[in-house]
């Protein structure tokens, strides 16, 4: 491969380019006169000039001889926009290349498609000026920086042919996300995995200050990325017909070497560490706009970058200078009487699926295929009577996760950052191993479990990993993240931005098919972290996902092993969804049969009959849990109420699926509202033990039945290296503080239970007093099975 183009291709090449920036400066500016066919006026003008220019004629610039390559070559390439707001560059060329209008058939390409497609630009019910779901041809929202990388080598895992090319903003390369996700080439495979080309747009400024990148020397950012595990490739200039050239030859060299790598690697099927190929591309902060507007540099500074001409409409100077600008690119050479693209600008760009825009991978439900899932049923654990035995809930799971991934080794991966076995789930090192193309060390074959093949996804950077998992889901394949339950948080903007996504596509983005769901499962929560202290003591991710669409989010608390296999195997299946599943590691009591929790899980909510004690009769008290450690802290408070006072009346309620806690008018499997409120009963006390902050569930139910009489117990931001029954203590949700608090709210136990009351809290004492002389909780503790 080698480029050397003649004076016609780079005619018509520059010839594409200055269409495709006359269209962005299109969508900036105009809403009528789309085509200069008469003076400009401010008529012609949008009122309310929003968008960004700066990094438009770099980003099409890249795409223009991307295109090239692909029609010569035969090439399968995703494009991946990650400069901020640079939505204008692909929406121009999804126009040019005609699948925009195929999608939005308003918006042809003629005269009239040309004036809705300016008009609706950053306009009320329009579109974007980032990469949104409505954007053919994206994965990558661009609403947020930092992603870029890492959701092309999310899009490239598993996809052998495919060459995602990753443009990286230099604002956005300042962000930690982005930083850290240059480290996912030690995970690409050659020979089972496609290529991602990075290409570093520095056009030297952000919104208002230089980059830092662009300012860094030549040499010393070569070195930068030769560290970095890459081989850089310089692409620098302003002048257009150099440039051609240059972008040519260098993507042409770009290209053979990936594919030497992937050649070498799948002849000897021997996969190593290979330096891949890298672009840094330097051309000037919104190129080929004015050189300056009022004295004031605009090209090749940070005036350029969102609308460089203010005052269109007032200034007649400005609109001058604008219409000068446009007619600069020469539109009567580029569109035709009709206003469609020329015959000869269309013949550049590739054909149906091969078009970047049209590319099947960036409308990955298209290509979904459903996992191969074992029966959960098969993975149990038997529970002939609630509460007899224990079981770690995650190593449960990690079992039927291991024969997931043995029957879906092709779609399916597994994310942790360094935390897979720590959470109990190391059965999957029997199906597949750590991904690892680094270096490795003998020692490694001792229990590492690294492999250049492997299938677990371990990076000490929950950035990278959510952004590989989107990538990965969002081009058709199907995941599940793991991580400890306070540093989920690291990815709170991450998954935001992900839910919003799946909101847009699902409620106004019809032709984007169905994708895998985004599953999380967090472990090592709070009631066990007692162990490492305040830091790790927080499960306010929750709080996070509760703030979404309930129509693309799903929080599920199974309380037991058999529960945590129904709710897994949901979620696997699901699709458009964020699936959030809280389960703690440590051996924990266990309650309910398969049938019986695939049951329970279905409902959502659910009365537990043999933990309760009011058939027939009008109940004194609910008492509630969500979460795995208070449902046992709960039933223990139970108990001891029933042992104490044998007359009062329980119902015990458990809560699987959070949101269901929200009064909707039909919930799946026809259940009601009102079937759930019944559960709570009317004008009695409910005592809700639950796994997080309690304003979460009074935020969840505050138009519940009975919410006036709710009585929530959860984590109070209290926490040190305590017992795990010091901590449940510390924040109330201990068993003796709930039997408290249901002495305390039931009228004919208040006077009767005092001395009941005062025994609780000699144990609450007793307790924390053998917890600091001995270090662990009493055996009575430790060891407790439910009585009944």
């Amino acid at each position: 491969m080698a480029a050397n183009l003649s004076s016609r291709q780079i005619e018509l090449i520059d010839a594409y380019w200055r269409a495709c920036n006359y269209l962005c400066v299109g969508m900036l500016y105009l809403r009528d006169n789309p085509l200069l066919k008469e003076p400009l006026r401010p008529e012609h003008i949008k009122r309310r000039l929003l968008g960004h220019w700066g990094s438009d004629p770099g980003q099409s610039f890249v795409w223009v001889h991307l295109n090239r390559l692909i029609k010569e070559h035969n090439l399968n390439v995703l494009y991946v926009s990650g400069p901020g707001h640079g939505a204008p560059a692909v929406l121009a060329n999804a126009w040019l290349e005609g699948t925009y209008s195929e999608v939005y058939p308003d918006r042809s390409r003629d005269e009239a498609g040309l004036r809705e497609f300016f008009k609706l630009f950053s306009f009320p019910g329009g579109i974007g000026s980032h990469c949104t779901p409505e954007t053919p041809g994206s994965i990558h929202e661009g609403g947020e920086l930092g992603y870029s990388l890492s959701h092309a080598f999310g899009a490239a895992f598993d996809n052998p042919d495919l060459i995602v090319a990753a443009v990286v903003g230099d604002g956005e390369a300042e962000t930690g996300p982005l930083a850290t996700s240059w480290h996912s080439n030690k995970f690409l495979n050659p020979i089972r995995d496609g290529a991602v080309l990075p290409i570093l747009h520095l056009n030297g400024y952000k919104i208002a200050n230089p980059t830092i990148l662009a300012r860094v020397p030549p040499a010393e950012l070569d070195s930068l990325f030769a560290g970095y595990g890459y081989e850089p490739h310089v692409v620098e200039g302003d002048d257009p017909a150099a440039m051609h050239q240059l972008m040519a030859a260098t993507l042409e060299r770009c290209i053979a070497e990936i594919r030497s790598i992937q050649d070498d690697a799948r002849r000897s099927g021997v996969a190593r560490r290979p330096r891949w190929p890298m672009i840094i591309l330097r051309t000037p902060k919104g190129w080929t706009a004015p050189k300056e507007v009022d004295g004031h540099r605009v090209e090749g500074f940070w005036r350029a970058h969102q609308v460089p001409i203010l005052d269109v409409v007032s200034n007649p100077a400005h609109l001058k200078l604008l219409e000068e600008w446009m007619l600069g690119y020469r539109p009567r050479e580029l569109f035709d009487s009709n206003g469609a693209p020329i015959a000869e600008l269309k013949a550049l760009a590739p054909e149906g699926e091969r078009r970047m825009s049209a590319n099947p991978h960036a409308n990955g439900g298209r290509l979904r295929e459903p996992l191969t899932m074992p029966d959960f049923r098969d993975y149990a654990v038997a529970v002939t009577r609630p509460g007899q035995t224990a079981a770690q809930n995650t190593h449960v799971l990690g079992q039927f996760l291991r024969d997931v991934m043995r029957r879906n080794m092709t779609n399916f991966r597994v994310f942790g950052p360094d935390e897979t076995a720590s959470n109990r789930l190391q059965a999957i090192y029997e199906a597949t191993g750590k991904t690892w193309l680094a270096e490795m060390k003998p020692e490694d074959a001792d229990g590492g479990e690294l492999s250049p093949d492997g299938r677990v996804m371990e990076m000490l950077s929950e950035h990278t990993l959510e952004g590989w998992m989107e990538g990965y889901v969002l081009t058709g394949r199907h995941v599940l993240l793991n991580t400890y339950e306070a540093f989920a948080h690291v990815v709170d903007s991450m998954v935001n931005q992900h839910a919003k996504w799946l909101e847009k596509a699902q409620s106004e983005v019809p032709w984007r098919a169905p994708i895998s769901s985004l599953n999380i499962l967090i472990s090592s929560t709070v009631w066990r972290q007692d162990h490492n202290g305040f830091t790790h003591q927080d499960p306010g991710f929750i709080d996070v996902i509760t703030n979404k669409s309930a129509r693309v989010t799903r929080i599920y608390l199974p309380p037991d092993a058999n529960c945590l296999l129904s709710v897994a195997e949901h979620c696997l299946r699901s699709t458009n969804y964020v699936n959030v599943i809280v389960a703690e590691k440590q051996p924990l009591p266990q309650f309910l049969d398969i049938q019986a929790a695939a049951n329970h899980c279905a409902k959502g909510i659910g009365l537990w009959a043999w933990a309760s004690n009011d058939q027939g009769d009008e109940p004194d008290v609910v008492m509630a849990s969500a979460g795995d450690v208070v449902t046992i802290e709960a039933l223990a408070a139970v108990a001891i109420l029933r042992e104490k006072f044998p007359s009062l009346k329980i119902r015990f309620v458990n809560v699987v699926d959070l949101f269901k806690l929200q009064p909707q008018t039909e919930h799946p499997h026809g259940l009601s509202e009102r079937d759930f409120d019944s559960l709570f009963t009317i004008d009695k006390p409910i005592i809700f033990n639950f796994h997080g902050y309690p304003s979460l569930i009074h935020k969840l139910a505050y138009r519940r039945t009975n919410h006036a009489n709710m009585h929530v117990r959860g984590y109070k931001e209290f926490g040190s290296i305590n017992t795990p029954l010091q901590l449940a203590i510390n924040n109330q949700i201990d068993r003796f503080n709930l039997a408290i608090d249901v002495i305390d709210r039931v009228p004919r136990l208040q006077c009767v239970g005092a001395h009941v009351k005062d025994w609780l809290k000699d144990q609450i004492c007793e307790n924390l007093d053998y917890a600091f002389e001995h270090g662990i909780d009493k055996p009575e503790i430790t060891e407790w099975k439910w009585p009944y």
